[in-house]
């Protein structure tokens, strides 16, 4: 049975999308990359940036069966450089999907 979750991203700053370093730009592409392959197997149904007002985050909703939401995130290169992102999964149990 497929499952589906929203996940957020939320960066090291409200202001990060302007401000972000040369090293956090690196990162970001590394994180796109990331989630790109994970679209590719299937996974993903869509994910991009969020204009929010009060500070940019990402945002990805998933379609999995058996894999784990959490660890997605975990696997997530900006979770693991340990720079200040961090990412929450919320089940959407009642999804209903566009046919």
């Amino acid at each position: 049975m497929k499952k589906y979750f929203l996940c957020k991203l939320i960066p090291p700053r409200p202001t990060f999308a302007q401000d972000m370093t040369d090293a956090e730009a690196k990162l970001m592409q590394q994180h796109v990359a990331y989630w790109k392959g994970l679209m590719d197997r299937g996974l993903v149904i869509v994910f991009g940036p969020v204009a929010d007002p009060r500070g940019a985050y990402g945002v990805a909703i998933l379609e999995l069966e058996e894999e784990d939401a959490n660890a997605l995130g975990m696997n997530d290169p900006t979770i693991k450089a340990n720079v200040g992102f961090h990412f929450e999964v919320h089940p959407m149990d009642r999804t209903v999907l566009r046919k």
